[in-house]
């Protein structure tokens, strides 16, 4: 794919470009960002927190789409990409370690998953996200891929996890139907759940559900990584007519492939 420029402004003119890692030192300074991100922010409990690092043996399958500051020379946004065959070759999704998604991979069609998603928090604005996500869909349709998965983590509030209120925020649209709803292997427990929305829905969660994905069941309960995990699926030929003019210009879906799901 081709790298992906973009002029910000930010107490000066900035420039992000967003690629693929193509060395060693720029994934482990991702997986750096990822500890600040998950461990340090969110709580994340992480067999690697004695090195500084997020990293998992899924890792080495994947590649890992980063945001680069050029001015301050860091990375400050990620997302790990695990596209069909290398999920082959690893012999599994990272998100069937947390669902039961055999009714999803049913579907006619190529999947991409995606996950580890951060932002800097020094970079929280919307600039990083936008850049990030144009060069996700950039990948997804050179790979000519049918359908993203991957987990959406919403963080407890100070009184638990708020799974009935996150829900009731979802669209009806956006609910997945019955015949691709997944199982999560771990539920929240009822003691942790409560009624009342003191977290809301993170920032990445809403841009998915605008661009027409879907919540395809129950959530899992992340207890190592304190978080609910919401698992997603988005058909890349049914974003809306906004964001496609703008991130999918010239897309169609492959021919051989009739898409299932109706929004």
């Amino acid at each position: 794919m081709k790298t992906t420029d973009i002029e910000v402004s930010t107490n000066g003119t900035k420039k992000l470009s967003c690629f693929l890692a193509d060395s060693d030192a720029l994934i482990k300074e991702a997986q750096a960002l990822r500890y600040r991100v998950f461990a340090k922010e969110m709580g994340a409990k992480l067999k690697t927190e004695d090195e500084g690092l997020d990293y998992d043996e899924v890792d080495s399958y994947c590649d890992h789409l980063i945001v680069y500051d050029n001015v301050n020379q860091k990375i400050v946004g990620y997302t790990r990409l695990l596209n069909q065959h290398q999920a082959q070759r690893l012999g599994r999704f990272y998100s069937q370690d947390e669902f039961d998604i055999e009714q999803v991979l049913a579907l006619p069609g190529r999947f991409l998953e995606v996950g580890r998603t951060c932002v800097d928090p020094d970079y929280r604005g919307g600039a990083v996200l936008t850049t990030l996500w144009s060069s996700l869909v950039q990948y997804a349709l050179e790979g000519q891929y049918n359908y993203l998965l991957g987990c959406a983590s919403i963080t407890p509030g100070p009184s638990g996890y708020a799974i009935d209120a996150v829900y009731r925020n979802i669209d009806a649209k956006n609910i997945a139907p019955a015949d691709i709803q997944v199982t999560p292997s771990i539920t929240v427990p009822n003691e942790l759940r409560c009624q009342r929305d003191e977290s809301g829905i993170p920032p990445l969660l809403k841009a998915y559900l605008r661009f027409g994905a879907l919540i395809c069941g129950e959530p899992y309960w992340d207890k190592d990584f304190n978080c609910m995990d919401l698992f997603v699926l988005l058909p890349l030929d049914q974003l809306k007519d906004r964001y496609s003019k703008h991130y999918m210009k010239g897309y169609q879906a492959p021919n051989t492939v009739e898409n299932t799901i109706s929004l």
